[in-house]
């Protein structure tokens, strides 16, 4: 069965990115140290990238972070969503409107004008036909930003929360749970690097 999994970054402090996250800027100021896991060359590091990236049959993501991907100083061949670890999964973007062109003509990207929810079907129907392409289950993996991944899990679209613990303490950015709908989380498991401590919970 496909799960749509909400996968994100975050600081000690609750933040997915640091202060004035923009353009040329897009984890704010001092949000790199969020990712140090995912550019790492330590083999847990590695591993854990790996399946992270292999079990998605579709990523969804808001119109925010395209625009950060998909503009210049953004995704390349060496850099962008498992570059280098496994093949190219569908992107579903919510969006008010798409975009008038896309840098990155090579990905399959997929527009949603009709919310969140109509998002969450389409990034699901193409993550089920990748599945039975492949005969492997394949999820849909929320990528974020923050906004986005807060707003699915308000909305009860969330079946799995995996967390990136980084040992950052960031001050001020973009929260997470800011004014969250509360949730019962149960967690499933845990697992520390020397970069992060990565946490995986069932959303009630």
């Amino acid at each position: 069965m496909t799960r749509i999994i909400a996968d994100i970054s975050v600081s000690l402090d609750g933040f997915v990115t640091g202060p004035d996250p923009g353009p040329g800027n897009g984890l704010g100021t001092g949000g790199e140290a969020l990712h140090t896991w995912a550019f790492s060359d330590a083999p847990d590091d590695r591993r854990l990238l790996r399946e992270c990236t292999a079990r998605s049959g579709a990523v969804l993501l808001g119109r925010r972070l395209f625009d950060l991907v998909d503009g210049p100083g953004g995704w390349d061949d060496e850099i962008g969503y498992g570059a280098g670890e496994v093949g190219k999964p569908a992107f579903v973007v919510v969006t008010g409107s798409p975009p008038e062109s896309v840098r990155l003509s090579a990905l399959d990207w997929t527009f949603v004008t009709t919310g969140l929810p109509d998002a969450v079907t389409t990034a699901r129907e193409r993550a089920e036909a990748a599945s039975a392409r492949s005969g492997k289950d394949l999820d849909v993996v929320l990528m974020g930003g923050g906004a986005l991944i807060r707003s699915a899990l308000d909305a009860g679209l969330v079946d799995t929360l995996s967390l990136h613990l980084a040992p950052v303490v960031l001050g001020s950015g973009t929260p997470l749970f800011t004014g969250a709908v509360p949730r019962t989380l149960v967690q499933r498991s845990v697992q520390s690097t020397s970069t992060a401590t990565h946490l995986t919970y069932d959303v009630l």
